[in-house]
């Protein structure tokens, strides 16, 4: 789904953005989902539910900064993992998470599952 939604970006950014703000759809499977960020600001451009937050101060309940870690791994042309706890979709207790990440022009887009 990373690959796919990192190719979507470079032929079309706004498009593409618009299709991972949309429920539904082909980047969008039971919880697993597309998130992006600006490059130069980490404001997110696509999450379900933090569009509009800078990605580099989220922080999973142990403290760790993954929002940091994903920007900050984050290379075109290569896909990363960034492992942490955060809750599912719809929940309050936090999971071991593990997100891909890859860099797409000015984006930085991930897509995590949960373990």
């Amino acid at each position: 789904m990373l690959e796919r939604a990192a190719a979507a970006v470079k032929r079309d950014k706004d498009k593409a953005l618009e299709m991972f703000n949309r429920s539904g759809g082909e980047f969008h499977d039971r919880d697993l989902y597309v998130f992006c960020a600006n490059v130069s600001d980490s404001v997110e451009t696509a999450h379900p539910t933090h569009k509009g937050q800078k990605l580099t101060e989220a922080k999973d309940a142990n403290g760790f900064a993954f929002g940091e870690a994903i920007m900050n791994s984050a290379v075109e042309g290569e896909i990363h993992e960034v492992a942490y706890v955060w809750p599912r979709p719809g929940s309050d207790t936090p999971e071991d998470k593990v997100t891909y990440v890859t860099r797409a022009g000015d984006q930085v887009c991930a897509v995590g599952y949960y373990k």
